[in-house]
């Protein structure tokens, strides 16, 4: 039986980048399809006390997500994959900090008009990115990141999580296997979490 994954991402965190990674090894390994969908760690964080750093990488989480929005609006979600994709391998294996260049190029890669790129410093369309990251968000809680994944439970519906956080990404086999797993954690009545500390940044391999 074919299941249906929901899948909620920030093309600048490197976390979500790894489990998305994986679930397109899922998709060729177990009987599902992914939905995917944008969520915003600037939104999440937004008039929270944050280290300056992040602040600053937060004021630039904006840019990619708004035209990853306006590419939907636009031309459906049929573009969110590939367009998400060739942000987040410049982004994240590639190490390109300058996220207006990652607009652009990725834009070009996926054959989108290079117009879309002036919403990433515009709020047109942020009613539309707030609704697409509060639809993710009110299934998991406020005290989580990205990404949000949601499947289905013991009962069809949805069960939505944080994770799995993953370094590096499973392949084959193994992906198929935590997927497994992930099925298992959400068809449990009353499962919330497990977690331990990170011991390692995120392997691109």
């Amino acid at each position: 039986m074919s299941i249906t994954a929901d899948f909620w991402f920030d093309p600048a965190c490197p976390w979500a980048w790894m489990t998305s990674r994986w679930m397109l090894e899922v998709e060729q390994v177990r009987e599902v399809s992914v939905r995917w969908h944008v969520m915003s760690l600037a939104v999440l964080n937004d008039g929270r006390d944050l280290p300056e750093k992040y602040v600053d990488l937060m004021k630039k989480a904006w840019g990619p997500v708004r035209v990853i929005i306006a590419a939907r609006n636009a031309h459906g979600d049929d573009v969110i994959l590939p367009l998400y994709t060739a942000m987040g391998t410049r982004i994240h294996p590639g190490n390109n900090e300058n996220f207006d260049a990652v607009i652009a190029e990725s834009l070009a890669e996926v054959g989108l008009p290079a117009a879309l790129a002036e919403f990433a410093h515009s709020d047109a369309v942020d009613d539309d990115l707030r609704a697409s990251h509060a639809e993710g968000i009110s299934l998991v809680g406020e005290d989580v990141g990205t990404p949000v994944i949601a499947v289905p439970g013991a009962d069809g519906k949805q069960i939505a999580f944080f994770g799995p956080v993953v370094t590096p990404t499973p392949r084959g086999d193994a992906a198929g296997r935590l997927w497994d797993g992930t099925l298992l954690v959400a068809g449990t009545p009353g499962f919330y979490e497990i977690k331990r500390t990170r011991t390692a940044g995120p392997s691109f391999e």
